[in-house]
């Protein structure tokens, strides 16, 4: 089976990893990934990124020119497509661009004038409704028409391109899974002693960005009751609203538990998980339903919870969005915004730490079943078979 990716967010080896053991999953798989030559993370023009070529005997990544260097929905690629189609001949296209992609449309063309006879697909994160105007509500018409398969990261997503008319196959799994190379159990002693970590401290522990829709300031409050408790946050990342949480927890009294921890590249992320006894994703939605207006928020996954699953780190986190799907029955949820109710699940491992291990040991297996990039390649490739019988 020949399966060519498309998407910018392979210019980052990193991301490949899934689609690597892809390749590599049985004799017979090639995977080629298409990227763009340069691409502007965040669209700041000193941060052009410069792709290049990589080979590793079955799996490729092949850059080609690429119009549009900061927009997904607006990326697509030059006139060497044309032969890296014509050459390699896919059996599945899929472009990891969304619904509403020039980029998925372009391959959708080229599939049918080079008669490629290739499944279409493509994958999205997105998981709020919204209504489209011309021409760009012609442009998703035509993709989902001619779309065979959809790999989607959420409930939510699923149901929204359902309402849009869509009636085909679709997959709900991550795009990126977590490397369980990395993320593992592993002790760090050295970097507890650096951060003023002791035995005695329980550790809470956040890891994205200090934003008001993550939830902070909930958490903050919920820590505030359980000052009799001997506990630490450690917080991993950075945001606008570092300063107010600082200030928060100077007003609720707990300032001195702060650990603050920021630019860590992803590949240390897993010491500081490590170090924690629970994770907590409070997210907090603000899309307004009543409304039906697309402006707003809610979790799309929150791939960290793998992460510290896959450390055997107990988690907990809100119900918005995908975060219950992702959790399951192997963690603690809590109906957002409600600090009483954070606070008693935050209570639940600090007083029962045989309860804790316990919360930590099921979201392991839950990591090592469904999220690792192996367990994601085998769903991937078992989805591509469905489409092609």
């Amino acid at each position: 089976m020949k399966i060519l990716v498309a998407s910018h967010s392979y210019i980052v080896d990193l991301n490949c990893e899934k689609l690597r053991v892809l390749a590599n999953l049985e004799p017979g798989i090639e995977v080629t990934i298409v990227v763009p030559k340069r691409w502007k993370p965040g669209g700041v023009m000193k941060d052009v990124v410069k792709t290049r070529y990589r080979e590793e005997g079955s799996f490729r990544v092949v850059p080609v020119s690429n119009f549009s260097q900061n927009n997904q929905g607006l990326l697509s690629f030059g006139a060497e497509l044309i032969p890296l189609l014509r050459t390699f001949r896919p059996d599945i296209i899929q472009v990891e661009q969304g619904s509403k992609s020039i980029a998925y449309a372009e391959m959708i063309s080229l599939n049918r004038l080079l008669g490629l006879k290739a499944k279409n697909l493509f994958f999205t994160w997105w998981n709020l409704p919204y209504t489209l105007k011309f021409p760009v509500s012609l442009l998703e018409s035509y993709n989902l028409r001619h779309t065979d398969g959809i790999v989607v990261g959420n409930r939510d997503g699923d149901q929204i391109l359902r309402q849009r008319g869509y009636q085909g196959k679709m997959r709900i799994m991550p795009q990126l899974g977590v490397d369980h190379d990395l993320f593992r159990p592993q002790p760090q002693p050295e970097l507890a002693a650096q951060l003023g970590i002791s035995d005695n401290d329980f550790v809470v522990g956040f890891v994205g960005r200090f934003v008001p829709e993550k939830g902070l300031l909930t958490l903050a409050k919920a820590l505030a009751g359980l000052k009799d408790r001997s506990w630490k946050w450690l917080l991993l990342g950075r945001g606008e609203q570092k300063e107010t949480l600082l200030a928060e927890a100077k007003t609720l009294g707990f300032d001195d538990r702060l650990i603050w921890v920021e630019s860590v590249p992803h590949a240390d992320v897993y010491r500081y998980i490590n170090l924690m006894h629970t994770l907590v994703l409070p997210s907090e939605t603000t899309y307004q339903f009543k409304t039906l207006t697309s402006a707003g928020w809610k979790e799309q996954f929150g791939h960290v919870l793998i992460e510290a699953m896959a450390c055997q780190v107990p988690v907990i986190g809100s119900d918005s969005g995908e975060i219950p799907n992702v959790i399951d029955n192997a963690g603690l949820i809590f109906p957002e915004g409600n600090v009483d109710q954070l606070r008693d699940r935050i209570s639940q491992l600090i007083d029962n730490r045989s309860f804790a291990e316990e919360l930590g040991r099921q979201g392991y297996g839950r990591a090592i079943a469904h999220y690792t990039n192996h367990a994601l390649a085998k769903e991937l490739l078992t989805f591509y078979r469905d489409l092609s019988n």
